[in-house]
């Protein structure tokens, strides 16, 4: 076994050794252990999942609500040469039909599934026909009600135990307070969990909170003095542009990023900054998450974020390469008062989740009683335009309906236009004799892509149009003519995010809303938004004990790294230093003393006392005389 997983580790990511605890939680699951492994952020998760996956039999179901990463992950894994398919919204019915279809038939290791895909009939028929090496959970937090990222699909996931009563589970997360550990293990139904827990320790990393009210000169400096690669987390997309004007202005090379620009235009901005074309990533919390950059040496938080387990993945991107690195919050007084105003405002109450769901139901141009099953692109920005709502209002809302099944909201992710033939060869060809002018731009079809009766094929339709010397316009219209015609099935290319509708449309104005758990829930983020201003705001705890103490850490030692650590240090250095000049003067006055007596009359060692000598000597408080004692000048 150890064997095994070594060889596979070597032979897929080149890695001679495992870093901590990866290899005891690989070795639990192949032992068939429910676990829950808790690893900071850049600690390793996926390798946890994917070595143990390529050592058994089998397909490793892998449970994710981050859409952007699972592709991403699938990728990496296509590359390596590993059989990897991803379910995810905005995926059409076929296209799932024929991707479980491989799952059963075609050799694939890992399938990546969002979770509001669990319940489905066709997913569930097909999960029975499957040969399941074991099922992982990733960012299982989200199972959680005292969590920060609570998303209701996530329980519906321990239903699988019915169809797969003897698979091992496996869950993986890198923040996770006691109760939410406990929950975890609670909602995925381990009997005996095997729980593995790396400290939320970062020893190379230094916490630093600086009290500012003009934060853009402080950003500055800090970016002066810490050389190398930088993240600035800001609040809003506007902040993301103003601040890298600002820096550019200033002489720091900076780009903005946040989650309103095209998928094209972030892929370029994100590549500039991990290739250092560009020193200073700008950007919304949107940026960072699956980002594989080890030489971050600094992040930066113009704002304190909302919670601490934001604060410490985001924080947790720098010096993943093992080297020092800095975690910067400027915080100001006024930020306590404006995070709790916006919490106030950003809540929604019963009258808003209705109204967000009327909203939705109009801009969709839905009937009641319909959309079971369907899946949407869902613009926010115009349907906030269109009604007038708050867009952050609006989405805590569609969370709230999230909770009671009525739908699913994911995040939004590039998907590339798609087209399958679903007409056979020889139908085809009688299409063509009948209908010439299709006849070339279907012959160009053939020509550019392989497989197209079998399943769905990412096209590049600037690429075909211009083969088929035609303007792109022309050109995507002849598709959806062909699709019309019933002989092509074409997925236009999207980057929204994506509702799926888990009930019938009901009447707004009839839905039962729970105003207890309204409640609640505001309880809870209270008391993470607490947190996050005793952290930011405590003169004399340290840094990174507060942060451990909070995710469940018996802490003894201090950091002795953070700003209140080396602040310590430096009054207590400051109290030494100025009682040893006392008893120096003291012994000057009294015994006028040689040098290289001094350090043995008062037990201390020569080369401590001598510096704090030669600095009196210097400064005129002490002279020597003829005869090369010290004595106090001007006596």
């Amino acid at each position: 076994m150890t064997a095994a997983i070594h060889q596979t580790l070597k032979q897929y990511w080149g890695f001679d050794a495992f870093r901590p605890l990866q290899e005891e939680i690989i070795k639990s699951i192949l032992n068939g252990n429910d676990t829950l492994a808790l690893l900071p952020t850049g600690g390793g998760k996926s390798i946890c999942f994917q070595v143990p996956a390529l050592v058994m039999d089998g397909i490793c179901i892998v449970i994710s609500p981050l859409i952007a990463l699972m592709k991403d992950q699938v990728e990496n894994l296509q590359r390596k040469g590993i059989k990897a398919v991803a379910i995810i919204s905005g995926m059409s019915y076929r296209e799932i039909d024929i991707a479980l279809d491989t799952c059963i038939y075609g050799g694939i290791k890992f399938l990546y599934v969002s979770p509001e895909r669990l319940g489905t009939a066709l997913f569930l028929a097909r999960l029975s026909k499957m040969k399941v090496s074991f099922v992982a959970i990733d960012e299982a937090h989200c199972i959680s009600q005292w969590g920060y990222d609570f998303r209701p699909s996530y329980l519906k996931i321990a239903e699988l135990r019915e169809y797969l009563p003897k698979t091992t589970f496996l869950a993986v997360t890198a923040t996770a307070t006691p109760a939410v550990k406990s929950d975890i293990c609670e909602k995925l139904l381990f009997k005996q969990p095997l729980i593995f827990q790396q400290s939320f320790e970062r020893k190379n990393l230094a916490y630093v909170v600086r009290y500012e009210e003009n934060k853009h000169q402080k950003m500055l400096d800090v970016l002066r003095k810490v050389n190398g690669s930088a993240i600035v987390y800001v609040r809003s997309r506007k902040e993301t542009q103003d601040v890298a004007k600002f820096l550019l202005i200033n002489k720091i090379s900076a780009d903005f990023y946040h989650a309103g620009l095209t998928t094209p235009v972030r892929s370029t901005k994100q590549d500039a900054w991990i290739k250092n074309k560009i020193r200073v990533m700008v950007a919304t919390n949107a940026f960072g998450m699956g980002i594989d950059k080890p030489d971050v040496r600094v992040v930066i938080h113009l704002e304190p974020p909302d919670h601490l387990e934001a604060y410490y993945q985001e924080a947790g991107r720098a010096g993943r390469d093992g080297k020092k690195s800095y975690a910067v919050l400027i915080y100001c007084e006024t930020d306590k008062y404006e995070l709790k105003r916006k919490l106030e405002l950003n809540l929604p109450d019963v009258n808003d989740i209705r109204n967000s769901y009327q909203a939705l139901g109009n801009y969709l141009q839905l009937a009641v009683g319909g959309g079971l099953g369907i899946t949407y692109d869902f613009d926010i920005n115009a349907l906030c335009s269109r009604y007038n709502l708050q867009a952050i209002k609006v989405i805590n809302s569609l969370k709230f309906l999230e909770k009671d099944n009525y739908l699913a909201l994911s995040d939004g992710v590039l998907m590339p236009s798609r087209i399958k033939l679903i007409v056979n060869h020889e139908d085809l060809y009688k299409f063509q004799i009948a209908n010439a002018r299709f006849d070339i731009p279907i012959k160009i079809l053939l020509r550019s892509y392989g497989n197209l009766f079998d399943s769905y094929v990412v096209i590049d339709e600037r690429l075909l149009a211009k083969r088929s010397n035609m303007p792109i316009d022309q050109y995507q219209l002849l598709l959806k003519q062909l699709e019309e015609l019933g002989i092509i099935s074409y997925l236009v290319q999207s980057d929204l995010p994506r509702i799926t509708f888990l009930a019938p449309r009901a009447e707004a104005k009839s839905m039962f809303i729970n105003a207890v758990y309204l409640r609640d829930r505001k309880e809870l983020l209270e008391e993470k938004l607490e947190a996050v201003i005793r952290y930011a705001s405590s003169p004399d705890t340290c840094r990174s004990r507060m942060l451990r103490e909070y995710f469940g850490e018996t802490v003894i030692n201090e950091c002795g790294s953070c700003d209140v650590c080396i602040n310590r240090r430096k009054k207590e250095e400051s109290a030494s230093h100025i009682e040893l000049r006392k008893l120096i003067m003291e012994l000057a006055r009294n015994d006028q003393p040689f040098l290289n007596d001094v350090p043995e009359k008062i037990n201390y060692r020569k080369e401590e006392l001598l510096p704090i000598i030669r600095e009196m000597i210097d400064d005129g408080t002490l002279m020597m005389n003829d005869e090369k004692r010290l004595m106090v000048n001007g006596l």
